[in-house]
């Protein structure tokens, strides 16, 4: 099967799933597809059914009763069938469904399948049983696809003891875009345009399409505008996407918690303890909240480079990180039309130092793990994150905003580079020195191999002519600009 013209990059994606509906077998099988909302599975879904000639349901919050009868009227329609199926419960529905591929295996999508198993608890079961080969008489080579973007409930239809864990042939989790296939999804060739860009809407494919209609900054000179118009402006779709996203997720009941704890995370405090003193709060009185927005995809939590003991938390979606820092505390402004220029000109300063900053720094780790050259670190990376090298001469603590680690030769974990992320500033000697004296440190602690540690300057706004010339008589030193970032290893 093509990939529809229309579909943006989802080569692996589109070539997994038409394997499993290739498949040849006799039998039904059965496949998974998650992902954090609006990244466009249901249009990848509906593509393949389209070109398949498969079935799709897209399923609807509502009750078990009013469930089977939208399912039984789309079913018949399907099939061409006079009338709507009146299925009695699940079982005669997906008995039903599971003998569809009369001529051949045959795609059948349900798509938002947790608003169906919220309604029907039974239904995983239901399909296990249906799907076991004792219970396979009469049934058809059907594809079945069970699609949704609960991340928890769908990151436990296949684990521990769960009904469906065994069943499945395909488990496709759909991520957001890279930034740089983002940059070229919102046909964005200015580098710094597209760092500023993807720190509000990061890769979410429909906030390009359907929340701004192809509305995209063209060029560094129109982004304010842009910020204006297309986020900023009630009566834009994306005004109000970061709270309905929290809205949407079933598994949290305590909004407010919930709100109050990514609002502190926005503002910089990433530890625990930090987040619990923003909020007032113990810092026990936050595992589950910061377990259940990790479990939603709407936070990750990564541990210290150097310190065993230490972490921090990050917001994940960044239009989430931009309406905490910049939007959220002047809502009521903002909700009345003519007020988000002014908003806008105010926030400038929280922008660059909450969003952009940060922003900027998590992309240079991004680009450490997955574009840069081995060449580059001397070595193949296999994590990165940032951390805190303690001096204790000093009696204080250096942030490191990238860690590269890889393996030696004995297949032991070893630092390969260190790095520094500036998104406004021009970088010179001042910034290689504080990386030369980390890496003594880190030397002087025994970190393996920490001698030969590469030191990476990333900027946004260049580097000085002193700094350049140390890079190239020093093969430990790396500079790495916006084109670099965008383009090259």
């Amino acid at each position: 099967m093509d990939k529809p013209a229309e579909m943006f990059d989802r080569d692996f994606e589109w070539d997994e799933l038409t394997r499993f509906a290739g498949y040849s077998g006799g039998e039904a099988t059965l496949g998974v597809v998650s992902g954090r909302r609006r990244q466009g599975k249901t249009f990848l879904l509906d593509g393949l059914a389209r070109a398949s000639g498969g079935f799709m349901f897209t399923a609807t919050e509502t009750t078990e009763a009013d469930a089977l009868r939208q399912f039984g009227a789309a079913l018949a329609a399907y099939l061409d069938e006079p009338a709507p199926f009146r299925f009695a419960d699940w079982d005669e529905a997906i008995t039903r469904l599971l003998r569809i591929a009369v001529h051949g295996p045959t795609i059948a999508v349900i798509d938002e399948f947790p608003f169906l198993a919220k309604a029907s608890p039974a239904l995983p079961s239901i399909i296990q049983r249906a799907l076991d080969p004792t219970a396979r008489r009469g049934h058809t080579p059907v594809r079945l696809l069970l699609c949704g973007s609960s991340l928890s409930f769908m990151g436990r239809l296949l684990s521990g003891n769960a009904p469906l864990r065994g069943r499945a042939g395909l488990e496709l989790v759909v991520p957001t875009l890279d930034y740089r296939l983002a940059a070229r999804f919102w046909d964005i060739t200015d580098p710094r345009t597209a760092v500023l860009t993807h720190a509000i809407v990061g890769g979410t494919p429909a906030y390009r399409r359907e929340f701004t209609q192809g509305d995209a900054p063209a060029g560094p000179d129109d982004f304010d505008d842009w910020v204006i118009r297309a986020v900023l402006n009630p009566g834009r779709p994306l005004f109000r996407e970061a709270r309905y996203l929290l809205a949407e997720e079933p598994e949290l009941h305590d909004t407010a918690l919930y709100h109050s704890v990514l609002a502190a995370i926005a503002a910089g405090n990433a530890a625990r303890g930090g987040i619990a003193d923003y909020l007032g709060r113990k810092s026990t009185d936050l595992a589950h909240p910061l377990h259940v927005l990790e479990d939603i995809g709407l936070i990750r939590h990564e541990n210290d480079a150097f310190r065993r003991n230490r972490s921090a938390y990050r917001i994940a979606e960044p239009l989430v990180t931009f309406y905490y820092a910049v939007m959220r505390p002047d809502w009521g402004d903002l909700e009345r039309p003519g007020r988000a220029a002014a908003v806008w000109r105010r926030a400038h300063a929280t922008f660059r130092s909450k969003v952009l900053g940060p922003h900027f720094e998590a992309l240079c780790r991004e680009w450490s793990r997955w574009h840069a050259s081995p060449e580059t670190h001397g070595g193949h990376p296999s994590r990165v994150s940032s951390g805190t090298v303690n001096d204790p001469a000093a009696r204080t603590g250096h942030e490191v905003g990238v860690a590269v680690f890889g393996h030696d030769d004995r297949d032991a974990e070893a630092l390969l580079a260190i790095g520094e992320a500036k998104w406004n500033e021009i970088m010179g000697l001042g910034h290689l020195r504080r990386l030369q004296h980390i890496r003594e440190l880190l030397h002087a602690r025994g970190t393996t191999a920490a001698e030969h540690v590469r030191l990476l300057c990333f900027s946004g706004a260049g580097f000085t002519d002193d700094l350049r010339r140390a890079a190239g008589r020093d093969s430990t030193v790396e500079l790495v600009g916006l084109e670099r970032l965008y383009g090259g290893e």
